[in-house]
């Protein structure tokens, strides 16, 4: 009787969604198939020597599925135009693997060359590095920053090859605080043009957020296995002013879903693809992020990582590139055992678990996500944090357009929550369909928005609160909530 009513909760069944739900954009004129000229310039026409420059870039990158940066660095019209314009890098600085004590800083530099950062420590200026970009990193470096105390923040400064580079004039590394009071932003579906959005980089700027988990459809839009339009679609991230003030502020952890994958829908090896394939696409993705870690490194594959934020441990998943479409294959066996040793073993009063589709079937149907591909596997996932009275489990996930959260009922009586904010290109979709469900605890669609938790782990019972922001500021959700209420009986 208890699975009869869990699968009645779980699966229950929507209507069907029109393709203009699904893929309708907030401008009319920028869809998934517009090319990075056009999401380049979709708000705001970008200056003469940066459409140059990307005219250029995707020129050469586009004539080769395996061609890289190295291939760029090559090409004599873009060394002559980045000598004319005195341009030493083309991404960054990045900001990653925060922590209270240190941080990384990436950048991706125009040709091989040595990078250097200058952080303002205790009104001294120290230089950490330098570390080389090479054709090897795809010109990319990550500089790690050390020596820094809890809860201060340290304007920093970027050379390469001696020489300093432009960056926003509110580049700092804010470390994380030990007071136990930590505030992390998160969201999905960028889908490119949502990178572009001033306002809303401005407004998760200005909320001071200790770092920004974002876990699928970022930069990369459908390029299959042509690596090198995978590159051009980062270096349009890159060229992005609202993308370069937020991440030289505010530190980032990525995964990826679908889109920037493969495609729409796709996991695994795509039928008609090779393992080569997918570990190239991998290469790509972990030289334009700057994760703590990917996966099970080179070898092995995938992207999915573990860190410690404040009081809370984040676990963020890969649907993706281990999926066999088997039972208990939506993370792959591997990745599965993992997640559950890594469950076990968190200690602090809160975990972020994300997945980039959808935890809950409400509003999907399963659609490329658990309950068609995997219930079992999801199933062995609720069961061990229940059985083990695992704490403060928060589920945040993606892929279906638009923000919609869900208490999850479960037949033990415990509710699980999700929290989806996969808003952060304006996108309309399913989400409009979620007011609907007796269990739903928002639902918007068609505009932009990300989600943020505030932990507080000071009290007796901590506590979170979860606030789904809009663009310029407004607070379209909010739901307070202890830890107790989210430890299973």
């Amino acid at each position: 009787m208890c699975s009869l009513l869990w699968m009645f909760l779980i699966v229950w069944s929507v209507p069907a969604f029109s393709k203009e739900e699904i893929t309708g954009a907030t401008d009319s004129k920028i869809d998934s198939k517009s090319s990075g000229m056009e999401i380049l310039n979709m708000w705001g026409e970008r200056p003469a020597e940066t459409q140059e420059l990307y005219r250029i870039i995707s020129n050469v990158l586009s004539k080769r599925k395996d061609a890289s940066f190295a291939d760029v660095a090559g090409n004599e019209e873009f060394q002559r135009v980045c000598a004319q314009y005195g341009v030493l890098h083309l991404g960054g600085p990045m900001l990653g693997c925060i922590g209270k004590n240190s941080a990384r800083v990436w950048l991706r530099t125009t040709r091989p060359a040595k990078v250097e950062v200058r952080v303002i420590v205790e009104g001294v200026e120290k230089s950490f590095g330098p570390v080389e970009s090479t054709p090897e990193s795809d010109l990319t470096s990550v500089v790690t920053v050390t020596g820094l105390k809890p809860g201060t923040s340290h304007p920093y400064r970027v050379f390469v090859d001696g020489k300093q580079v432009t960056i926003p004039e509110h580049s700092a590394i804010t470390t994380v605080s030990d007071d136990n009071k930590t505030r992390i932003a998160f969201g999905t579906c960028f889908h490119r043009w949502g990178l572009g959005n001033q306002k809303q980089a401005d407004c998760i700027r200005s909320r001071a957020p200790a770092a920004m988990l974002i876990y699928g459809d970022i930069a990369v839009q459908d390029k299959l296995n042509h690596l090198g339009m995978h590159r051009a679609d980062y270096q349009v991230r890159d060229f992005l002013p609202a993308w370069q003030s937020l991440c030289a502020a505010v530190p980032v952890c990525a995964t990826w879903d679908d889109h920037d994958y493969f495609a729409n829908d796709k996991s695994g090896i795509p039928l008609g693809y090779t393992d080569s394939d997918r570990a190239g696409v991998r290469k790509v993705f972990t030289q334009a992020w700057n994760n703590p870690s990917y996966g099970f490194n080179n070898q092995r594959g995938g992207v999915f990582l573990r860190t410690r934020i404040g009081p809370c441990d984040v676990i963020m998943l890969d649907n993706r590139y281990f999926r066999t479409g088997e039972k208990l294959g939506f993370l792959g066996n591997e990745q599965t055992e993992w997640l559950k040793e890594q469950l076990l073993d968190c200690k602090g009063p809160f975990i972020i678990l994300s997945c980039g589709t959808m935890w809950s079937d409400f509003v999907s149907e399963g659609k490329d996500s658990w309950g068609k591909n995997d219930p079992a596997g999801r199933e062995e996932i609720f069961r061990l944090i229940e059985e083990n009275r695992i704490p403060g489990v928060l589920l945040i996930s993606g892929d279906r357009h638009g923000a919609c959260g869900f208490r999850i009922p479960r037949p033990s009586g415990y509710e699980f929550y999700e929290f989806e904010a996969a808003c952060l290109g304006g996108r309309t979709g399913p989400a409009s369909r979620a007011a609907s469900f007796p269990t739903c605890l928002y639902s918007f669609s068609g505009q932009y928005a990300f989600g943020e938790f505030s932990f507080d782990a000071t009290k007796e019972d901590p506590e979170v609160a979860f606030r789904l922001i809009g663009e310029t500021g407004e607070t379209l959700y909010a739901l307070d909530l202890r830890r107790s209420q989210i430890t299973p009986p």
